[in-house]
């Protein structure tokens, strides 16, 4: 059989490898596995080699460097006849002579380029990936002949291995050259390049491919120094488009063929090539733009048609992935997708929109086609259930997800008018849907399901639009049968359309009638306990966990219990995503349920409970699995019964933590702090027998950070809930609170990893807060306590906690905060003059690093009632204030190696002055929109402020002295009206259990710093004098307003 299929003489020797490995003759045997494993690498040795090797420079760097009397030994140990021990043979040289005047790298890099045209595609890859390494190391300077060198081969029509082997080798070298290099590079490299492109005549698609990905790689580093260097990129790439240009029409005009991976390839680097023209070089592009709008249009419509045959209907086997021989995939799918990316990069540019402007409602008509379901995801997704859901919550990259973007991009960038178009477009494929359906074609269903999947995805825009046509079009009549036409029959012959339309209903449920949206409902209820295909239960259960809890308490009460048993039963059969899913539907089902959920409380907590434990290990389906507990928990009478199916199960595994698998303890941890919220005290008191002196134990002896974490959360839970009446349930209100704080020491212990006192900062907390009067004598212990262990913290967010904790402290010791002060100069701290000294310089260096608006609001008031004590050691203790930049430019891995951080060093209180105007500004900005959405500070000013038109105005104006104080007029006027504070959920026990949290951080600042400059002025002056530069701006601007609020009274 061999003997009809032409092999070249790789794939021989492969073919004998592989018999002889099969031979009875041991050292046959023995020499071909051998020579197998030799072969398999030596595509990385040399380039290993030279990452380890050649450059001190390099991070991967290992001693000894390549030196002149250094031995070279290359071993080639591929034999022609693997019937007789393979034949090892020394290729380079074994020894430098001392007489050549030659170094060993100029050795290696000459001996490299002979055999960049070597015949054996794999000998050629590794001496590519060789010459390459090295280059990145020493071109131009070291190795100025490279580059002509590698010109010769390419321009040598005669040696097309050589134009092969330099053309890999500049492949992998414009990858990752730099920048410097490239204009020098450009100028003499594309027009030979461009020569090798042109001929399709002497060069195959392949090599052509080739040279276009160098073009791109070099236009992709031109475009990125672009932005700083724009006249000089233009200058150089201009001259040069149109003759690209003419090319890249030249291979995109003709059809799209079925079957030809290489042309795929060459056309794929094309439109990276001319993404990278569009999106950096524009204005000379569009001069050129015309000349491919015809070939691109031609590629569009033939890639369509190749596309439907071969992926949508199966009918040719181009859906099957090859790949090039550097491992790039080759398919059809991969082209689309490149080509689909270019269209939305047009469609993204001012520039170039206005291009497919004319031709929109086609453009938009062709996409839908790409949307279709293929026959490969049929067969995947038919398979496996849960690789369907994931490659659907994911937005896997492929062509549906491509094209969908493209649309979301037209909606962007033509507004209305692409809407329009969408719209026009998905009419047109629905009917022909049904004239298809009406003639009997098999594949009616997948357009029909790509409208509704594209539609569903564009919900929000479509939504926001008014779309109707003089043809009386109706958005809602068409939406409703879209999706219901065909829902009534066919679940087993079309299961992935039935999926879509169930999917969607969330998506236009505001579009949609809500009878109809009640039907869905039903029909998901239904679909669960029938016999049908996987898709439409995943469906179902994607449309009932969205909206079933948003449904009118009577539309699913009829249905409920019926609900809870299909579920039940989805339960006990499903596995990974499908299981997620399954858990994500049953919480919003017991959400939902009203008085039903404590009737099927006894059926569901079992099975769920089960199903934690068998997942335990899987953090995502253990996690969702308590989620559905604790939906049921708050359902009305079930959090008893409840807890007293779930208390004898846990208390013998935190009894015997040691003797149960990985992660059962940690997570029955987590399963009892989630019952302890918000929990009734008689609850907490029964949680309290079985489980609290268990945890305590874990604290103190276990070694598995998980456990001491979830235990330390635990803890934490109980003083919460349970206050100071915890200390009587056990009969001994000393021994308890000894147990408390002998836990507490443990979490404390500086020669304890920082992440098995992770969550310490919270129990503090909760102790402080909730036993104020039993830690008040412990305090001086406490601190010195802190100290040690943010002394020994390796993760910046326990300092930060711990910092939090002090910050409390600050406020617990008001009005005697002079005192506090006193007390932790008192307490020494190692290699600092005090605690106070160390405590202060860490918690000013990581204030801008706390996150979270509490505590932030915690934080930033207790540095005001430091400031506001004038303690002399605030004025003795010296912090960092601003960095000092002691090299230009950016700073490398060796710049901050030979150079370290410096900082200028000023007085803790000026530092705290500035960090409150900090703050402050902080906040005004917040107020002005500037800052990132749902930022933390967004969140504090959420609350504190609303925007009206005074503050913009004035915040907006120059400054002086009268904007100045018409701007914080304004702010002052904004932030009286202190709202309702954060609607904190049961997770944040510090914020919804401290009063502190009601404060109004910006009417708090500005009320501090107005009366902190009113009674000092001078002092106030002086601070802002000493301060960092950053905040002396803003200083200026507050002591103007001041000045101002002097002589016309105050704000």
């Amino acid at each position: 059989m061999m003997e009809n299929i032409g092999v070249d003489q790789e794939q021989q020797w492969l073919v004998n490898c592989l018999n002889a490995t099969l031979d009875t003759n041991q050292q046959i045997r023995s020499f071909a596995e051998t020579s197998l494993h030799q072969a398999s690498l030596q595509h990385v040795l040399l380039k290993q080699f030279i990452k380890k090797h050649w450059s001190e420079d390099d991070d991967n760097f290992e001693q000894p460097i390549v030196a002149l009397d250094e031995k070279v030994l290359v071993l080639d140990s591929k034999p022609s006849n693997l019937m007789h021990p393979p034949t090892i043979c020394t290729s380079f040289i074994s020894r430098i002579p001392s007489s050549w005047s030659w170094s060993i790298g100029e050795v290696i890099r000459r001996l490299l380029l002979l055999c960049l045209d070597d015949s054996n595609s794999k000998i050629c890859t590794a001496v590519s990936l060789g010459v390459a390494s090295i280059a990145l190391c020493d071109w131009p300077e070291d190795w100025p002949d490279l580059l002509p060198f590698l010109m010769k081969l390419i321009n040598d029509r005669t040696n097309l291995n050589g134009v092969h082997g330099a053309l890999r080798c500049l492949a992998l070298l414009s990858a990752d050259i730099h920048d410097k290099a490239v204009p020098s590079m450009v100028s003499i490299l594309f027009p030979s390049l461009l020569s090798i492109v042109s001929s399709p005549q002497i060069y195959d698609k392949s090599l052509r491919a080739k040279a276009l990905s160098i073009v791109h790689n070099c236009t992709s580093m031109l475009g990125t120094m672009s932005g700083v260097y724009k006249a000089e990129t233009s200058h150089l790439m201009s001259p040069m488009l149109q003759q690209w240009m003419m090319q890249f029409s030249a291979i995109l005009s003709p059809p799209v063929e079925c079957e030809d991976p290489d042309d795929w390839s060459m056309r794929m680097e094309v439109f990276k090539c001319l993404n990278q023209f569009v999106q950096h070089f524009s204005a000379a592009t569009a001069k050129e733009f015309m000349v491919i709008v015809g070939p691109l249009y031609q590629t569009f419509v033939s890639s369509l048609r190749i596309y439907e045959q071969a992926m949508i209907e199966g009918a040719l086997d181009s859906f099957e992935v090859t790949y090039d021989s550097n491992g790039e995939e080759k398919s059809l799918e991969s082209f689309v997708i490149q080509l689909l990316e270019f269209l939305l990069t047009i469609v993204g540019s001012a520039r170039f929109s206005k291009v497919v402007a004319n031709n929109l409602q086609e453009l938009v008509y062709y996409t839908f086609g790409f949307l279709q379901i293929t026959e490969q995801q049929i067969h995947s997704w038919s398979l496996d259930a849960n690789q369907y859901i994931s490659d659907e919550e994911e937005n896997m990259y492929n062509c549906r997800v491509s094209g969908v973007l493209l649309l979301e991009e037209i909606i962007n960038s033509c507004g209305e008018e692409g809407i329009a178009a969408i719209v026009d477009a998905a009419r047109r494929r629905f009917l022909e849907s049904q004239q298809q359906k009406a003639v009997g074609s098999k594949f009616w269903w997948k357009m029909r399901e790509a409208i509704i999947y594209a539609m569903a995805s564009l919900s929000d825009q479509v939504e926001e639009a008014e779309i109707s046509g003089a043809d009386g079009f109706d958005m809602k009549r068409f939406l409703e049968q879209l999706i219901t036409e065909d829902i009534g029959t066919g679940a087993h012959e079309y299961p992935f359309l039935y999926a879509r339309a169930f999917s969607s209903v969330p998506k236009f449920s505001s579009m949609i009638s809500s009878e109809v949206v009640e039907h869905f409902l039903n029909a998901a209820v239904a679909a669960l306990s029938m016999d049908v295909p996987p898709p439409v239960k995943v469906g179902a259960c994607q449309v009932l966990s969205q909206i079933v809890t948003e449904v009118k308490k009577e539309v699913i009460q009829p249905h409920i219990m019926q609900l809870f048993s299909s579920l039940i039963d989805l339960l006990n059969q499903a596995s990974g995503e499908s299981l997620h899913l399954v858990l994500e539907t049953l919480q919003a089902a017991v959400k939902s349920g009203h008085e039903a959920s404590l009737t099927v409380e006894p059926i569901i907590s079992p099975v769920v409970l089960n199903t934690w434990a068998s997942h335990v290990a899987d953090p995502f389906i253990s996690i969702d699995a308590i989620e559905v507990l604790e939906a049921i928990k708050r359902a009305p009478g079930c959090i008893q019964p409840l807890v007293s199916r779930v208390l004898p199960y846990i208390g013998p595994i935190l009894n015997q933590p040691k003797q149960q698998p990985d992660g059962l303890v940690a997570g029955s941890l987590d399963l009892v702090t989630m019952l302890l919220k918000n929990a009734p005290i008689d609850v907490i008191k029964a949680l309290y027998f079985v489980c609290f002196d268990p945890v305590i134990r874990i604290v103190l002896q276990s070694d598995d950070h998980s456990e001491m974490q979830n235990a330390t959360e635990c803890l934490a839970t109980f003083v919460c809930g349970g206050k100071d009446e915890l200390l009587a349930w056990g009969g001994d209100p000393g021994f308890t609170m000894r147990s408390l704080l002998d836990a507490l020491s443990r979490l404390l212990d500086p020669d304890l990893e920082s992440s098995g006192s992770f969550f310490v900062g919270n129990y503090i907390l909760q102790l402080i807060l909730n036993l104020p009067s039993q830690m008040g004598q412990h305090i001086q212990d406490l601190v010195s306590a802190l100290v040690r262990r943010m002394q020994s913290c390796q993760i910046a967010g326990l300092k930060n906690s711990l910092l939090l904790v002090l910050a409390r402290l600050v406020h617990m010791s008001s009005p005697n905060v002079s005192q506090f002060i006193d007390l932790l100069v008192s307490i020494p701290a190692e290699g600092n003059p005090s605690s106070f000294a160390y405590l202060t310089s860490e918690w000013v260096k990581q204030q801008g690093e706390i996150h979270g608006s509490y505590q932030i609001k915690v934080t930033t008031t207790a540095l005001a009632l430091l400031l506001s004590t004038r303690h002399f050691a605030l004025a003795n203790n010296y912090v960092q204030g601003q960095q000092i930049q002691t090299t230009a430019g950016i700073t490398t891995r060796s710049k901050a190696k030979s150079a370290p951080e410096q900082w200028t060093m000023i007085p803790l209180n000026a530092k705290i002055l500035s960090l409150l105007a900090d703050t402050l500004q902080e906040i005004q900005e917040q107020v002005l929109g500037h800052e990132e959405e749902d930022s933390d500070w967004e969140e504090i000013d959420a609350e504190d402020a609303d925007i009206d038109h005074d503050l913009i105005q004035a915040s907006t104006a120059k400054s002086s002295a009268k904007p100045a104080y018409d701007h914080l007029a304004a702010m002052a006027r904004i932030y009286e009206n202190d709202k309702d504070g954060d609607d904190f959920g049961d997770d944040d026990l510090l914020s919804s259990n401290d009063p502190l949290n009601e404060i109004n951080l910006a009417s708090y600042l500005l009320d501090f710093l107005t009366k902190f400059y009113q009674s000092d002025g001078p002092y106030f002056d002086h601070l802002c004098q000493v301060g960092t530069p950053n905040s002396n701006q803003d200083m200026k601007t507050l002591k103007l307003t001041y000045d101002r609020i002097a002589t016309q009274g105050s704000i």
